[in-house]
């Protein structure tokens, strides 16, 4: 099973979507076969990366880590879904295993959340019937991270509804934050075949309150019209565009006329909120989806994050892919009027910055995005989505 199915949910805007070439498929099969080559480097790259004792990719976050890394391999542009496990992934996938917890997640110590998201999605690309329970485990965990203060008299709370790192034994933590929350809506968005395979027992397994998670994303969408916050920009230049949890950015802030400081939109948690709605099944017609669409648009550009410079870059450049790939994008008209066939353009940025040997690092360090680790599993990720949406 590829990660990136087709899905049913179309997010063209009409101003943004040109009619598909017949010739597409030809003008793009000599990129093609530059993305496999590059992609079977960073491969082989990553296979000296592991560690052959344990089987793990990474230090800082291993479980993480060793997830995306299997993600990487198993959405190779020339993997068939039926082809047989390698021993190094047979070994990464003990590894994830091994970190399963008693109540259900798969992590070490910390940022529970996020280490069981990104393995439960590594695990749905080739789940094993022996996993079921543990796959369903987890399922339950990550729904168990949302946030729920209507108990306590709290429903007004921004947080609620989403989802933050997570804690080993969580006490409905206050905060969430739109990258983890839009983790979580993905890991639960695969697992969902789980539930079919179980028939009508998997009526009885518990479910996302996908309403509140909806009004959390909202929650961090820089948009007057659906969010009252104090923070939100009125600027146009932020218009539709998110923030990395309410109240709070990783981009830059302003101080308004009115003395008000407003937080400004940045571009890859913006592509995360596109993704966010989508799992949770907003289509075209929302006008959430429609705004987050046109800023994503006119802020276009390869060459910086917006909003944070270098800084996330490689992060921006997979979530990117991920998201337009899925919303089944093929051009982009930015605000110069200009088309872009940003799969084309994706690709030849990162096919020009991969490394000699195989790998991609960003220079700027923060996120970790200086591990080549992390950075070479975004980039095939992003290289692998790209190439099967051509």
């Amino acid at each position: 099973m590829k990660l990136i199915a087709a899905l049913s949910v179309s997010l063209m805007l009409p101003s943004m979507l040109l009619a598909q070439s017949g010739t597409q498929a030809a003008r793009h099969e000599s990129l093609k076969q530059e993305i496999r080559l590059a992609y079977d480097r960073g491969l082989a790259f990553l296979k000296g990366k592991q560690n052959a004792e344990t089987g793990q990719w990474g230090d800082a976050e291993p479980v993480a880590f060793t997830a995306l890394a299997i993600t990487s391999h198993l959405l190779a542009p020339e993997r068939q879904p039926g082809d047989a496990l390698t021993p190094e992934i047979e070994k990464a996938y003990d590894f994830l295993l091994k970190n399963v917890q008693p109540d259900g997640g798969i992590y070490v110590k910390a940022r529970a959340n996020y280490n069981t998201s990104l393995a439960l999605t590594a695990l749905m690309l080739s789940p094993k019937p022996q996993n079921e329970q543990t796959l369903l485990a987890a399922r339950r965990f990550i729904i168990g991270q949302q946030n729920d203060f209507d108990e306590k008299g709290k429903a007004d709370n921004p947080f609620d509804g989403g989802v933050g790192y997570g804690t080993p034994k969580p006490d409905k933590p206050a905060h969430a934050d739109l990258s983890n929350t839009h983790f979580a809506l993905e890991a639960l968005y695969y697992s969902e075949a789980l539930l079919a395979d179980k028939g009508d027992a998997g009526k009885d397994e518990p479910k996302l309150n996908y309403a509140a998670a909806i009004q959390f994303i909202q929650n961090c969408q820089n948009r007057p019209e659906t969010n009252k916050a104090s923070w939100v920009s009125t600027d146009k230049a932020d218009a539709g565009g998110f923030v990395y949890s309410p109240g709070e950015t990783r981009g830059k802030v302003t101080t308004t006329p009115d003395g008000r400081t407003a937080l400004r939109s940045y571009g890859s948690i913006s592509y995360a909120g596109m993704l966010s709605f989508i799992y949770a099944g907003l289509d075209k017609s929302d006008p959430r989806v429609k705004a987050v669409m046109q800023w994503l648009s006119e802020n276009y550009t390869l060459e910086e994050n917006p909003g944070v410079g270098p800084e996330g870059l490689y992060y921006y450049y997979h979530t990117m892919a991920k998201a337009l790939a899925i919303a089944e994008v093929d051009f982009l008209k930015t605000k110069d009027g200009k088309t872009v066939d940003w799969r084309a353009d994706l690709a030849e940025k990162l096919l020009n910055i991969q490394q000699g040997d195989g790998s991609w690092a960003n220079s700027t360090g923060r996120w970790m995005e200086s591990d080549q680790v992390l950075a070479t599993s975004y980039m095939l990720m992003a290289l692998a989505r790209v190439h099967e949406s051509l």
